[in-house]
């Protein structure tokens, strides 16, 4: 077993043909400007440095066992070499990266559950590339509740939470047509989605006792079934049975009026029914710094809440805001 090192992070590679690479860079060059805690990248050096030279940065890189990150960390970026080399061109996909791509959140996984790190930061991966390539999770959240679930008596159900200062949101239904929203959205499911949140607020937030608002899925929360049945039917059951067991959850509320400041005051996090009911809102609010925080899970992920961003790869303009967030917000997690 590796050497402890709680206080380090480690950085998954992403796909090697988006801004990850750039970004991960970009982080530890404002490393003391934003205070960043320890963490390392797993990923090619060579391939690192050949991103760091193309955009003319001077950060050197170092491979590194996990003992050694925090040592290194102050005069260089630590990195723990795949066992897979990888090369990519900016702005172009190719499922030839994706032995590479799985291998450094495998790894990621491996160590925070040996403890050698305290938490993972997964920089933003192309599903469809990894598709071609025979990837078969539909992303990177199931993928990561397999892996937490191999080797363990237990099955883990992973919740998606968009954070930010102003605003945490959780979509109970997540990335499904919305034709299929009704259908898929259940009693049992809002409840299950609620203790987790309310769970992990306790636990990793520290908040004492967290306060759920959950959204209506129809206009005005279905205006008494006038506008359809879903609100009355599935969702005020599912807060009843939260309101039972001690957690505090409101609603369900009309989404258009639950997002402006002073009804974000009265809530710690919002459940949506749907993916951009819980999306545009945050976005809107704080669209450079939210993360993107899996609950559920028996370590702390947490990542960028943006993709691959293709189209600005190899430019050096992409802003590492998101992803500095997310490396702050796993160290205060992981701490706790």
């Amino acid at each position: 077993m590796p050497a402890l090192n709680q206080s380090s992070l480690v950085l998954t590679q992403g796909d090697p043909a988006g801004i990850g690479p750039e970004l991960t860079l970009k982080a530890w060059m404002r490393r003391e400007e934003k205070d960043l805690p320890p963490f390392a990248a797993l990923s090619d050096p060579v391939f690192l440095k050949s991103v760091a030279q193309s955009q003319g940065w001077d950060v050197p890189i170092t491979a590194v066992e996990p003992a050694q990150i925090s040592d290194i960390f102050p005069k260089a970026l630590p990195v723990l070499p795949l066992h897979t080399s990888v090369s990519a061109q900016p702005g172009q996909p190719d499922a030839g990266a994706a032995a590479s791509v799985v291998e450094s959140i495998e790894t990621a996984v491996e160590l925070v559950r040996n403890g050698a790190a305290s938490a993972l930061v997964t920089n933003p991966i192309a599903k469809q590339v990894l598709y071609e390539a025979g990837f078969r999770h539909p992303g990177h959240t199931e993928f990561l509740a397999a892996l937490a679930s191999s080797g363990s008596e237990q099955t883990y159900h992973p919740v998606m939470m968009l954070w930010s200062e102003q605003l945490a949101v959780v979509p109970v239904t997540v990335h499904i047509p919305l034709a299929d929203v009704p259908s898929a959205l259940t009693t049992d499911l809002i409840v299950r989605t609620g203790r987790i949140v309310a769970r992990e607020l306790r636990e990793r937030f520290g908040i004492a006792n967290p306060r759920l608002a959950l959204a209506g899925l129809n206009p005005h929360a279905g205006e008494n079934r006038a506008m359809g049945s879903e609100d009355a039917s599935i969702i005020v059951p599912a807060i009843d049975i939260l309101r039972a067991e001690g957690i505090e959850a409101t609603g369900p509320l009309p989404a258009d009026t639950m997002f402006h400041a002073r009804a974000r005051s009265r809530y710690d996090a919002a459940l949506a029914m749907y993916h951009d009911q819980a999306l545009i809102p945050i976005k809107t609010i704080a669209f450079d710094e939210a993360v993107n925080v899996t609950l559920g899970l028996p370590f702390v992920r947490t990542s960028p809440d943006h993709g691959t961003a293709f189209d600005i790869a190899g430019q050096g303009i992409a802003r590492p805001d998101s992803l500095i967030a997310a490396i702050k917000l796993a160290a205060r997690l992981g701490a706790s």
